[in-house]
């Protein structure tokens, strides 16, 4: 038997069947509805409130941003969390002792690889600048790293 809609139709929903729908309410002024002067202030007319168009920047105008933005700042870049699980990792595969190290220890080591790191991407940038090149490749670091005699690390 078939299933019957509220409306009273017999007409049963299969793939393909458009269900009916309402004609838009007419819109009454916002001083009179009381759902309206709860829901506070609406959006300008012809902008919706979730389509807010977004502010789009040239390209490399948002790296230039970032750029300045962490040379303006000295606070770790790498999380401590992860960077602690790493040290310990490693320390396991040197030593088969748990060994315990203390807050201040991680943190001079985490300080010491990321001045180290820093100063290995200038010279693996003056590298790609040398190339005449602005992009970054792994070679550029390789060639840091021979130069200054890191290779054996």
């Amino acid at each position: 038997m078939p299933r019957r809609d509220p409306d009273g139709s017999s007409a049963s929903r299969r793939k393909g069947a458009t269900p009916k729908h309402r004609p838009p309410a007419p819109t009454a002024p916002a001083s009179t509805s009381p759902a309206a002067r709860l829901s506070g202030p609406s959006a300008p007319a012809g902008v919706a409130p979730s389509r807010q168009k977004r502010r789009r920047f040239r390209p490399g105008t948002r790296a230039l941003m970032e750029i300045r933005k962490y040379q303006k700042s000295t606070d770790l870049l790498l999380r401590k969390g992860p960077f602690a699980r790493l040290v310990r990792e490693v320390c396991q595969t040197y030593s088969r002792d748990f060994m315990r190290w203390q807050v201040y220890a991680l943190l001079a080591l985490q300080e010491a690889a990321e001045a180290f790191l820093v100063l290995l991407f200038s010279d693996a940038y003056l590298c790609t600048i040398h190339a005449k090149r602005v992009t970054l490749f792994p070679r550029d670091i390789q060639l840091a790293r021979r130069i200054r005699g890191v290779d054996n690390l």
